[in-house]
C-alpha cells in the first residue's frame, strides 16, 4: 500500500528550525560588533572634533581651557562660538571623556570598546596638542 500524504518529516523541520537559529545567532553577534566599533568611531570623530575647537581657542585665547564645558554646552570665548555643542561618550561605554588643560598644553581621555583607527588596544587613550595615542 502507497503512502500518499504530503508533507514534511519531523527531522526535516528540526533540521530547518536549527540552521534559522544558528543564522540568527551569528547574525546578531556580528551586528553587536559593528555597533562597537560605530560607537568608537564617534568618539575618535568626538575627540578629533574637540581638539580642532581647542587649538582655535588657543589661538584667540593665547592658552588653553582649564576646564570645557559641560556635555551638550557650547564652547565660546570673546563672543566666538568654537563649537555648538561639546558631544558626551556613547553609551554604553560607562569610560566618560576626560579634560585637563592650563596654559599650553591639554590632554584629552577616552576609551574604546575595540580597536579602532589604528589606536591599537581595547584602553583608554590620551589625545592632546600633539596628536591622538
Amino acid at each position: 500500500m502507497k503512502n500518499t500524504k504530503k508533507g514534511f518529516t519531523l527531522i526535516e523541520l528540526l533540521v530547518v528550525i536549527a540552521i534559522i537559529g544558528l543564522l540568527s545567532t551569528l547574525a546578531v553577534v556580528a551586528l553587536n560588533n559593528a555597533r562597537a566599533k560605530a560607537r568608537d568611531a564617534r568618539r575618535v570623530s568626538d575627540i578629533k572634533q574637540i581638539q580642532t575647537a581647542l587649538e582655535l581657542y588657543a589661538q584667540d585665547a593665547n592658552g588653553y581651557p582649564t576646564a570645557l564645558p559641560g556635555i551638550g554646552s557650547a564652547m565660546v570665548f570673546s563672543g566666538n562660538t568654537y563649537m555648538g555643542q561639546v558631544p558626551g561618550n556613547p553609551s554604553p561605554n560607562g569610560c566618560a571623556y576626560g579634560y585637563s588643560g592650563a596654559g599650553s598644553t591639554y590632554a584629552l581621555t577616552f576609551c574604546l570598546e575595540s580597536s579602532v583607527s589604528g589606536l591599537g588596544t581595547v584602553n583608554t587613550h590620551t589625545a592632546n596638542q600633539n596628536g591622538m595615542q
